[in-house]
């Protein structure tokens, strides 16, 4: 037979071998067609039939070939060709842990075949025509979403084993057991399992470091066994609560009121039963009512701290005289209170106060009268301060002898930005007591202050034990005056001058016999401030001399000559002989090299200076 070619350039072949079978078919058909007409034959006569079979062997052919058609006839179905699995080979005999300097590779031989790891099939995407047929039939309506958030459960990823076997369904729908992943229900055991005494053990920790509140709030609602860990008094013996609820600027709502304090009052009946030390800080409203809740169901409280605060009335300190035996600590610096009831509480509960700090304001003359009466003859801890942005110092109208007198026990004794009176009282003996127990004297200002070597006498006149004398800003004390005062074992001295430009036109006195100092004290001294004293070069390093030939030299810590002249060679002797220098500021030293004029912290970077200098 002749090859057929279907949609080429010459039509000729096809004409003729179409042509040819259709007319035989056409010729067997009629000459069957007749025969029965004659003869009365029902069936086909042979020749009708072979044309037939010939005609549909040609068919075949043509669909087998791939031969193109044309528009008009009937396309031939293809058989699809199965697609091949993909196989995979099993997943690795081994899982890999983290450790802390190391991988660790734990083999799972001991496991089944099926065990082992299977990539996730593809999902096969459905066709345009075929989305159209099912909906149409109807069959395949749209997922709701709550179907289509139903998400089947993750595969295990291989090398994440936590230890704890897990459930997960295999293709045939049998559920088995995958040590790959923790279940659910296993996460949260480690909290409900741990011991109420190691968790109370590691909120004591954090307490400590950040506070109770709002941590100890927070924790309490993570499960029931944090909630009773938070619950222990133990952890509420220090409170500090700030700004409350709302931004300081804002008005409170009447309902936020009443949540402020029933929230204060509930606390305080369920946490507060070891409450020690409470502290106030910005509250601008309901002040005295916390005052109040506190000092009620509190019976051991011995400090209060009340910064920052407005409001507090009368009625508060009343409530603390009558319900705080055991306070001891009172501190209400920078906040606006009744005078009048705080120096009550002082006369009624005085006697068990230990430490008192107040900003001193226009009215507070009564609590100095309170003092310098003995109203607190334990007293131990005394801070007087002036707020800083009202400028300058403020002077304090007080009889410094009468408060040796009322505060004979005082250790702590501290004025920030405030210059003592100068009054004196009749009475000799009186001016004579002194304060035999003091430790720590701070007269520290931000400017130039009018305090004289007298002055300083009259306070630290018997006063051996002295340790710490903080006279920064007092511009008017001399080395000699320094010399001659009684104690004989200071620690730290502090007499840096840090003034503004305002204070230059001062007259300033003669600085010199810095070694008298430096000879005293050279085997006491640990930290010495001498920053932008106008002392000479030879005197410098005299006075360097002497703490660096002392038999404990290494004792000195801390060593600040900023703005001074010391020379190079003092620098090194200095350093050199203190083996325990671990702070040296010689920033704006105009006789040391550039490069070297900062603060060196450590003794790397000291050795290092002393190579420079070299």
């Amino acid at each position: 037979m002749d090859q057929v070619v279907i949609g080429g350039g010459d039509s000729k072949p096809m004409d003729e071998g179409v042509g040819s079978a259709t007319s035989g078919a056409t010729s067997g058909a009629t000459s069957s067609t007749s025969g029965p007409s004659r003869g009365g034959e029902g069936g086909p006569t042979k020749p009708a039939a072979a044309a037939k079979r010939k005609s549909s062997e040609a068919a075949k052919r043509k669909s087998s070939t791939g031969v193109k058609r044309k528009s008009g006839t009937p396309a031939a179905t293809k058989p699809k060709k199965a697609r091949k699995k993909a196989r995979f080979g099993a997943g690795p005999g081994y899982t890999v842990q983290e450790g802390e300097d190391m991988l660790l590779l734990i083999s799972n031989t001991g496991h089944q075949d099926h065990l082992a790891w299977r990539p996730l099939k593809k999902k096969k995407k459905m066709t345009t025509a075929a989305k159209k047929k099912t909906t149409s039939s109807g069959k395949g309506k749209l997922k709701t979403h709550a179907q289509r958030k139903k998400k089947k459960p993750a595969a295990a990823k291989p090398g994440v084993n936590l230890g704890a076997p897990t459930l997960r369904e295999r293709s045939n729908g049998v559920a088995e057991e995958s040590p790959l992943r923790a279940p659910k229900d296993l996460d949260h055991r480690w909290g409900q399992s741990l011991p109420e005494e190691v968790l109370v053990s590691i909120f004591q920790m954090i307490v400590v470091q950040d506070g109770a509140i709002p941590f100890l709030c927070r924790v309490s609602r993570v499960c029931r066994l944090w909630n009773t860990a938070a619950a222990s008094p133990g952890l509420w013996r220090s409170v500090s609560m700030g700004f409350c609820w709302i931004t300081p600027s804002k008005t409170q709502t009447p309902r936020t009121e009443e949540k402020i304090k029933n929230t204060i009052g509930w606390l305080a009946s369920d946490r507060f039963s070891q409450l020690k030390e409470f502290t106030l800080n910005h509250w601008k409203k309901n002040v005295d009512y916390a005052v109040k809740v506190v000092s009620q169901s509190c019976p051991q409280l011995a400090s209060l701290n009340l910064s920052y605060c407005t409001g507090v009335t009368g009625q508060a300190f009343l409530s603390l005289a009558e319900n705080s035996p055991s306070l001891q600590s009172i501190n209400m610096q920078y906040s606006e209170y009744q005078v009048e009831g705080l120096a009550q509480l002082l006369k009624t509960n005085g006697g068990k106060i230990r430490k008192f700090l107040f900003t001193h304001g226009s009215r507070n003359d009564m609590l100095l009268a309170a003092l310098s009466r003995g109203c607190c003859p334990d007293l131990e801890f005394l801070e007087i301060n002036w707020n800083v942005q009202k400028g300058g110092f403020c002077e304090l109208p007080i009889h410094i002898q009468a408060l040796q007198h009322g505060c004979p026990k005082l250790k702590t004794f501290r004025l920030l930005n405030v210059v003592l009176g100068r009054k004196t009282i009749r009475n000799a003996e009186v001016s004579a007591l002194g304060f035999p127990q003091l430790e720590e004297l701070c007269m520290a200002t931000s400017s130039s202050c009018p305090t004289s070597d007298r002055d300083l006498l009259d306070l630290l006149l018997a006063s051996p034990k002295l340790r710490v004398l903080d006279l920064r800003g007092c511009f008017y004390i001399s080395a000699p005056g320094l010399a001659a005062l009684p104690c004989e074992e200071l620690e730290c001295l502090f007499w840096g001058q840090y003034f503004n430009s305002k204070c230059n036109s001062w007259p300033p006195p003669a600085r010199k016999d810095l070694h008298k100092l430096t000879e005293k004290w050279s085997r006491s001294l640990r930290e010495l401030d001498l920053a932008n004293q106008l002392f000479s070069e030879e005197d410098l390093e005299l006075a360097l001399g002497h703490l660096a030939r002392a038999p404990d030299a290494g004792t000195l810590r801390s060593l600040n000559l900023s703005g001074t002249r010391i020379s190079a060679p003092a620098l090194r002797l200095i350093i050199q002989q203190s083996t325990a220098l671990s702070y040296l500021n010689v920033t704006s030293c105009r006789n040391l090299p550039r490069g070297q004029k900062r603060v060196h912290r450590g003794h790397e970077e000291i050795s290092q200076l002393l190579v420079a200098l070299q």
